[in-house]
This record gives structure tokens, C-alpha cells and sequence, in this order.
């Protein structure tokens, strides 16, 4: 009886961390300081290839980028209910 208390108690923490890990991945201030450093990234390429405009030029890319990560849990839930 013992052993299955401790595994019980086991799976609980382990539920907390995903949780934890979940709401941390879905936080706003995740998805904001992502674009951020994408944008970062992708002046600092133009930057360096010489494009016109860089810090212009990069605010494009950065909006599809956040763009295409919003939309995955659409597709997700779209292909989730395929399989049924």
C-alpha cells in the first residue's frame, strides 16, 4: 500500500511540472519576448547581407513568423478531431 501512495504522490508532482511547464508556454509574455528575439535575429541578418532597410524589412518576417506559431493550435485541434 505504500508503494502505490508513493506513486501516487509521484504522478501528482509530475502533473504540477507539466502544468507549470505548460502555462509557461502559453504565457503572453512568452509569446511577446519570442517575437522580440526573432525580430533581434532577423535585423541582425539583414544587417549583416547588406539588405535595405533591416529594422523595417524585418518587422515582416517577425508577424508571419508569430503568425504561423498562433495558428498551429488551430491545425492541431483541426487534425485532432480527424483521427477520431
Amino acid at each position: 500500500m505504500e508503494d502505490i501512495s508513493k506513486e501516487l504522490e509521484q504522478i501528482k508532482e509530475r502533473n504540477k511540472r507539466v502544468e507549470r511547464d505548460k502555462a509557461r508556454e502559453t504565457s503572453g509574455a512568452r509569446k511577446i519576448s519570442i517575437m522580440i528575439l526573432t525580430y533581434a535575429v532577423i535585423v541582425l541578418f539583414f544587417y549583416t547581407a547588406k539588405l535595405p532597410d533591416p529594422r523595417i524589412n524585418a518587422i515582416v518576417p517577425t508577424i508571419w513568423f508569430m503568425l504561423s506559431t498562433l495558428s498551429l493550435p488551430f491545425f492541431k485541434k483541426i487534425r485532432l478531431q480527424r483521427h477520431k
